[in-house]
């Protein structure tokens, strides 16, 4: 309601950002939802998070093709690439990884990291990474 009525919000805009991922970490924890089939309504056993190994130059790649593709001119690229990378590094992965394992403790889930693919949706992404980690569960 504060935000319709541009006030300002109570937290500062690091908090923010922790408390959407303690939002979003219970939320694929513990709460029903239409949108997300989470581990306790569904009895999961576990949880499986992509491994960050290699994460900065899979994000660089991806950008620099995007950015190819936006335009055969370099400054148009360059220009395309820095403004893409401002907007991923506004968002913290790392935090809402750790907010995810915190609330997965306190449900007695285990969590299990697998390697992610790079190309792919996130529905297929997501897929490979459950597959990824069946296998390893497997091996060990």
């Amino acid at each position: 309601m504060a935000q319709t009525l541009a006030a300002p919000n109570q937290f500062g805009e690091s908090e923010l950002g922790e408390y959407i991922d303690r939002l979003l970490a219970k939320e694929i924890i513990a709460m029903p939802s239409a949108s997300f089939a989470n581990a306790q309504t569904y009895s999961a056993g576990s949880i499986v998070l992509p491994k960050l190994d290699n994460m900065r130059e899979q994000v660089q790649s991806e950008i620099q093709a995007k950015a190819e593709q936006k335009s055969d001119l370099i400054e148009v690229q360059q220009k395309y690439a820095k403004q893409y990378r401002v907007s991923v590094h506004q968002w913290s992965y790392g935090r809402l990884m750790a907010n995810i394992r915190s609330s997965a403790v306190k449900a007695e889930i285990v969590i299990e990291e697998s390697k992610q693919p790079i190309r792919g949706s996130p529905q297929e992404k997501a897929k490979e990474l459950a597959i990824a980690a069946y296998h390893s569960r497997k091996i060990n």
